[in-house]
């Protein structure tokens, strides 16, 4: 008698990639027509350009090392969107495909393929180019109709965090202000985040904690918690990259954990480091205390003997 084994997990079920995927880029679509309005037409070029490059060098990434061929799962196109998202509308269309193939090729395929990178590749991808092309990923700018200049060229201003004078909580709410692409409009994030709830996508429990937390922390501190939630890319990160299946924990526990430490950490860089934001390295560093976070909260079987999953 012969006996067939094979990995875990053992249940099969109808949920797959794709489906969990496609459901990421339609939460992510009401920012992205925001961003439009806010941005003019530069914003979905760009957006356009990082997707086609993820997807591209999925490809190429999977042909050279061969294996099948995963760009059908459409994990490479919400890496493009997200990376996309965490980028200034100016920013030159190379250093755009260069952070994309940064996060495609070396965070996510060097380290084996989707489920095996240890960190969220669009972070990575931001990261890299905020610290080799400084200055470009810190030229923000907005459609001058909003500054009152009536004119619909994109001019260069300060995002609410650098600049916080005079901010209205309506016009951080709605997207009316400087920031990366997908980060300024609250409410579309919010739909997005609703929509991800809706089909079981992801959980509350870490944007829930991840924001509170950073809310709670700059509050203490004497700062507007309300300010740093709108402003910046709290709520973006929050929901579509601190979500990540592959870099954050599966336990309730765990996500707790993560959600107060990504907290800590960006109040931390927000109000001590060099950068009004910090968002990104939060949830960097978390991903690379994700394993350490699952070993300790890890479910125990009766008896008392620890699952290894």
């Amino acid at each position: 008698m012969y006996l067939n084994v094979s990995a875990s997990p053992h249940v099969r079920d109808s949920i797959t990639t794709r489906r969990l995927m496609g459901d990421v880029v339609i939460a992510l679509i009401p920012a992205l027509i925001v961003s439009y309005f806010i941005f003019g037409w530069r914003a979905v070029m760009l957006t356009a350009v990082t997707v086609a490059a993820s997807v591209i060098f999925e490809w190429l990434s999977q042909l050279v090392m061969k294996r099948d061929q995963t760009i059908g799962d459409l994990s490479a196109v919400v890496t493009g969107v997200l990376l996309a998202f965490c980028l200034p509308p100016e920013l030159p269309i190379w250093m755009a495909i260069f952070g994309a193939f940064v996060a495609i090729v070396v965070v996510k395929h060097m380290f084996g393929g989707l489920g095996a990178n240890i960190a969220n590749p669009a972070i990575v991808g931001r990261i890299v180019l905020a610290v080799s092309f400084a200055g470009e990923m810190n030229n923000f700018g907005i459609l001058g109709r909003f500054l009152g200049e009536g004119q619909a060229d994109l001019v260069a201003t300060a995002t609410p965090l650098a600049n916080p004078d005079n901010v209205k909580y309506l016009d951080l709410f709605l997207g009316r202000h400087a920031g990366t692409i997908g980060e300024v409009s609250a409410l579309a994030l919010l739909v997005g985040f609703a929509y991800l709830l809706f089909r079981g996508v992801i959980d509350a429990w870490i944007p829930v904690t991840y924001v509170g937390v950073t809310a709670l922390f700059v509050w203490i501190l004497g700062k507007d918690p309300l300010l740093h939630i709108l402003g910046g890319g709290l709520l973006l990160g929050a929901i579509f990259m601190a979500t990540d299946y592959v870099t954050s924990p599966t336990t309730t526990k765990g996500k707790i954990i993560f959600g107060v430490g990504a907290g800590l950490l960006t109040g931390l860089f927000r109000l001590f480091a060099a950068s009004p934001e910090g968002v990104s390295y939060a949830i960097l560093l978390m991903n690379i205390m994700n394993p350490h976070i699952e070993r300790w909260t890890r479910n125990k079987t009766i008896g008392g003997v620890d699952y290894v999953a």
